[in-house]
């Protein structure tokens, strides 16, 4: 077994269609038995995939490494320490119970120092960290809108995203995860059912006339799906209106055209 350790990873993804989203992409390169991602200060940013084959996480290493996901450039490497899978499936119970009891104190030992660290910093910087909350809040101030005028797109973003969030699915064990029907506009549009002879030329002459386009960009070792990116939203909702149902290839197989999920 090996495993890859992934960086620079969009931290403001939720953890569940982050890990989505990454089984999809290193699932293509073998076995995935496990991939780990937390949402803590530490671990934030970063995730870790472990294959059942050494050769399944070169390949991923070698031909992810740089691909774009969640418009961030992800970057790649060995991991250095191994998986609570990858020691339970290669040592014995004593050695798995013995491996979470040292990363366990090792996770201790770090909050502790930094617990330590955080008092000691409270009592010597009292009127420093009384400043730069005075500051923060003055900033946050200067950042609302006044009454009667129209907030800036940035901060109108996170409103605008919440449109499909009273949609639930009609499984009941399912969660409240909007269909990708009804996501929110943004300028990325995530194209599927491509026919496998479809390249980043064939598809950049389809996407290419509409206002703004940027690139295309095919997921690796992943056929049928591509991500298109427009310089604001205005060019992304006429190419997805236009599209979305094309046929393409010899049997015209209509595409299916959506937002791409924040």
């Amino acid at each position: 077994m090996a495993a890859a350790a992934v960086k620079n990873l969009e931290e403001r993804i939720k953890i569940p269609d982050l890990k989505e989203a990454l089984t999809e992409i290193f699932s293509e390169y073998g076995n995935v038995i496990d991939l780990v991602a937390k949402k803590n200060l530490k671990a934030k940013g970063q995730a870790f995939v472990v294959f059942d084959d050494v050769e399944a996480a070169e390949r991923a290493i070698k031909e992810v490494q740089g691909f774009e996901l969640f418009d961030k450039p992800m970057l790649l490497d060995y991991a250095k320490t191994k998986s609570d899978a990858t020691v339970q499936r290669e040592g014995t119970e004593e050695d798995y119970e013995s491996h979470k009891r040292r990363r366990l104190a090792e996770k201790g030992d770090r909050l502790l120092r930094c617990s330590s660290a955080n008092q000691r910093e409270m009592l010597t910087d009292v009127p420093e960290r009384k400043q730069a909350h005075q500051a923060t809040e003055e900033q946050k101030k200067l950042k609302r809108p006044a009454a009667g005028t129209a907030p800036e797109a940035a901060v109108t973003r996170p409103a605008k995203a919440s449109r499909g969030a009273g949609l639930k699915s009609s499984n009941p064990g399912a969660g409240a995860v909007v269909p990708e029907e009804y996501l929110p506009p943004n300028k990325i549009l995530f194209v599927q059912n491509l026919p496998e002879d479809y390249d980043v030329d064939g598809l950049t002459a389809i996407f290419g006339r509409f206002e703004g386009f940027r690139e295309v960009r095919l997921v690796p070792g992943r056929k049928g799906i591509a991500f298109v990116e427009y310089e604001a939203e205005a060019g992304a909702i006429s190419a997805k209106e236009s599209t979305s149902g094309m046929g393409l290839g010899a049997e015209s197989k209509p595409i299916k055209v959506v937002y791409q999920r924040q």
